[in-house]
């Protein structure tokens, strides 16, 4: 069983990263210049069309990480949209701890959510602190 301070922990945790997620998502669905300004620093098409795929896509896998019967789910496939955006960034020579990591902080932040929210994850991932 979860206890009390553990799963509103873990529902603060998510939430911040579902904020932030909805957040970037939104503002691909325009998009606005920002983003495209942004693709293409970072090699990718810029078409309005791409952003909102991406938009799209963000927003479809946080919308099956904050339902909690697809909340595993919804964080594998954000962990590989995470993964792609560091791997854009290790490609393009951004800085390490601002931008490359930024994938991984938000990693963090939604399996510590989902770890501290879901029993059957900390029994899949137990972590031992002595």
């Amino acid at each position: 069983m979860v206890s009390t301070r553990a799963l509103w922990a873990g529902r603060l945790l998510s939430s911040l990263a579902i904020l932030f997620l909805i957040f970037d998502g939104m503002i691909k669905l325009p998009p606005l210049e920002i983003v495209t300004a942004t693709m293409k620093e970072l090699g990718y098409p810029t078409t309005e069309s791409f952003a909102r795929l991406l938009g799209i896509v963000t927003l479809a896998c946080t919308a099956l990480y904050a339902w909690p019967r697809t909340a595993l789910l919804g964080a594998v496939l954000l962990t590989g949209l995470f993964g792609g955006a560091i791997a854009t960034h290790l490609r393009i020579g951004s800085p390490l701890l601002s931008h490359t990591l930024f994938g991984l902080y938000l990693g963090i932040l939604v399996w510590g959510g989902l770890w501290l929210r879901d029993e059957r994850v900390r029994r899949v991932m137990p972590v031992v602190i002595q």
